[in-house]
């Protein structure tokens, strides 16, 4: 529900007798009240009004502050309103931990990682974990762990999922379409078990009031598992058999073997040998899993730090220059080093297609490995500081097979294309200079007064050359005031070719019967035809063929899509002698993401205007590299449509 971030007025504090009513009501309808009996000792009594008031604290901490929200739900955009509930546990970050819809209150998972044992929980796949944290609904396939599942995952009831790889820790919040409690096997059953309402890694989970991202999910919690053991859980599922299954959205797990596991076994990788004819063959036979394209890229990182330790033994942090950009990590540490053996792989290893989505969150997730340390910076990027090069996945990393150097180039730049991992230098655009020139055609009105200058057949005149010409005139019907030479006289053919007298500033310079000199040229100037001319490498604007209108600029827009992801979008670059689809090539490297080049909306067909799109906010390395092809930056125009208001 919260896959978009919703808008989240102000927090107001909740008074203390709200707080505690609300917290009463959360015990009372998860059934967690603490009995008080009334024939107790006073000591007794006392112990479990103190337990009582522990409880409420730990749902609903003293701090807590509430707000009104709005988004929007589901295909149809349905709009949803409520109320978030934030607070923060001791020595904690300030957090959402209560949700309430529609009268009903949802607990955030920072709740339930403070408050075992509070909902049903229940289990599945890690495969199926990444669809659900995408947004899906869990399907009754996906189910693991059962039967016999928890009594309490009835129809309507909330309950918490988490992975089989840390069954004590909830990362799903989400609503029991289905009687779960009641089913006798899953295996061959089809439909939607659980709606997802909140999970760790949604908008809900990021919000901070510091800005700060969302916490990390502990690696295991007390409390939660005290009737499934987890060597238990992983028993079960080794002997489940699972069907693959997907039904309107919603996710099953397939139960073969990953494709990367099974090549792994198979064959003895070698750095720098050919890939098997029959390894191809059977990479092409179907689309890699997002948990193997991670693992894809993982390896490949390590591999790209153990390659510098390796060939760089001696030289500081082995020849690596901290701090290194996203962009830099991408292209010299994880792409070279990437098993892309066929198109195939070559289309599914990109980092869009991972869990992490971005260059950004696989790094920060190595981060929180201790694998190496990043920060922030500029808020869209994160740079490197330092890498542990002693790290036991850096040391003890085997090296595998990998592609020759020509096939490993094909990444996929969008729809099919293919792009090489290297600029190309053969783009004879790297490196030009280019002028661009305006230039004008005179309307027929004014041929009286080019003739005079006997300027031939030539049409087109730039502005210097025009005011010229003009000169010529004056001085060749001695139109210059003898008194003051900024003046001229306003002969017949100026009045009927120049003040045709239906404009105020017409009329008073006819009454007068003079103008400013320059006055005269400029009006001239401007009621000419207006044309351009983008010249390469110093050729003459004579031998250019004009095109109507000023000259176009190549257009930079960064837009949103899909939610929160930024597209970069560059058009008009063919008119300044660029050719697209090298300049789409150079972005896919530099900005460590994939690109495509398709027709712009709009435009021609039998004059096409290609757009190059590139994934994330790259406005500064696609203003770089038109600087490479010699395109200044005042011919670029950058309109930002990801910030309501901005852009120029």
């Amino acid at each position: 529900m919260f896959k978009k971030k919703p808008s989240i007025k102000p927090l107001a504090p909740l008074r203390s007798s709200d707080r505690r009513r609300t917290a009463d009501q959360i015990i009372a309808d998860y059934d967690l009240k603490i009995p008080i009996e009334d024939e107790v000792s006073p000591e007794e009594k006392a112990a479990s009004t103190a337990k009582h008031t522990e409880l409420r604290n730990s749902l609903l901490p003293d701090n807590a502050q509430s707000a009104r929200f709005t988004t929007t739900h589901g295909p149809d955009l349905k709009k949803v309103s409520g109320t978030v509930y934030v607070g923060s546990h001791a020595g904690e970050e300030q957090r959402v931990l209560w949700v309430k819809i529609e009268e009903r209150m949802y607990p955030t998972v920072y709740t339930l990682w403070h408050n075992p044992d509070i909902l049903p929980l229940l289990h599945t796949h890690p495969p199926v974990v990444q669809k659900l944290q995408g947004g899906a609904d869990l399907m009754t396939p996906g189910l693991a762990g059962g039967p016999p599942f928890p009594s309490k995952a009835k129809k309507g009831s909330i309950t918490a999922i988490a992975s089989t790889e840390s069954p004590s820790v909830p990362i799903v919040v989400g609503v029991c379409e289905i009687d779960i409690s009641a089913l006798q096997q899953v295996q061959g059953t089809k439909g939607h078990a659980v709606q997802t309402i909140h999970w760790c890694g949604d908008e809900l989970w990021a919000w901070s009031s510091s800005g700060k991202p969302g916490g990390a999910a502990p690696k295991r919690l007390d409390g939660w598992d005290e009737h499934t053991e987890e060597d238990e859980m992983v028993e079960k599922t080794e002997k489940m058999g699972l069907e693959d299954e997907e039904e309107d959205g919603g996710v099953a797990l397939g139960g073969d073997e990953p494709a990367m596991q099974k090549t792994s076994e198979r064959i003895d990788y070698v750095e720098g040998e050919d890939t098997p004819t029959q390894l191809e063959a059977d990479a092409d036979e179907r689309e890699m899993t997002t948990n193997e394209i991670d693992e894809a890229f993982r390896k490949a990182f390590f591999y790209g730090v153990h390659h510098h330790v390796t060939i760089n033994k001696d030289l500081p942090t082995h020849g690596l220059q901290f701090p290194l950009s996203q962009s830099f990590v991408m292209s010299n540490l994880v792409q070279p080093f990437l098993p892309a053996f066929t198109s195939s792989q070559s289309n599914s290893l990109q980092i869009k297609k991972t869990s992490w989505k971005n260059i950004k969150k696989f790094l920060k997730s190595l981060d929180k490995e201790k694998v190496l340390r990043c920060k922030d910076r500029d808020g869209n990027e994160v740079v490197v500081q330092d890498i542990d090069f002693t790290d036991r996945a850096v040391v003890d990393f085997a090296p595998y097979r990998l592609p020759k150097k020509e096939t490993a180039a094909g990444a996929s730049v969008g729809r099919g294309g293919k792009a090489s991992t290297t600029v190309d230098e053969s783009d004879e655009s790297i490196g030009q200079t280019l002028r661009v020139v305006s230039i004008y055609r005179p309307k027929e009105k004014f041929s009286p007064i080019f003739s005079v200058a006997k300027v031939g057949s030539k049409s087109y005149y730039t502005a210097a050359e025009l005011r010229t010409l003009i000169t010529t005139y004056i001085d060749s019907e001695n139109l210059a005031s003898p008194t003051n030479k900024r003046l001229v006289t306003v002969n017949p053919i100026l009045a009927n070719a120049v003040f045709d007298g239906t404009g105020a500033l017409d009329k008073e310079v006819l009454a007068k019967g003079a103008v400013p000199r320059d006055a005269l040229i400029d009006r001239i100037i401007s009621s000419c035809a207006p044309f351009h001319a983008v010249l390469r490498n110093g050729a003459s604007a004579d031998a250019a063929k004009p095109k109507a209108g000023a000259a176009p600029k190549i257009r930079v827009l960064l837009e949103t899509r899909s939610g929160n992801k930024t597209v970069t979008k560059v058009s008009g670059v063919e008119a300044y002698h660029v050719p697209p689809q090298p300049l789409a090539d150079e972005l896919r490297k530099a900005c460590a993401g994939s690109t495509s080049v398709d027709q712009l909306v709009g435009s021609s067909p039998k004059n096409p205007v290609m757009e190059i799109m590139v994934q994330g906010p790259q406005k500064d390395a696609v203003i770089r590299a038109l600087e490479r092809r010699g395109v200044h930056r005042t011919w670029v125009e950058v309109a930002d449509k990801t910030k309501k208001g901005k852009g120029r």
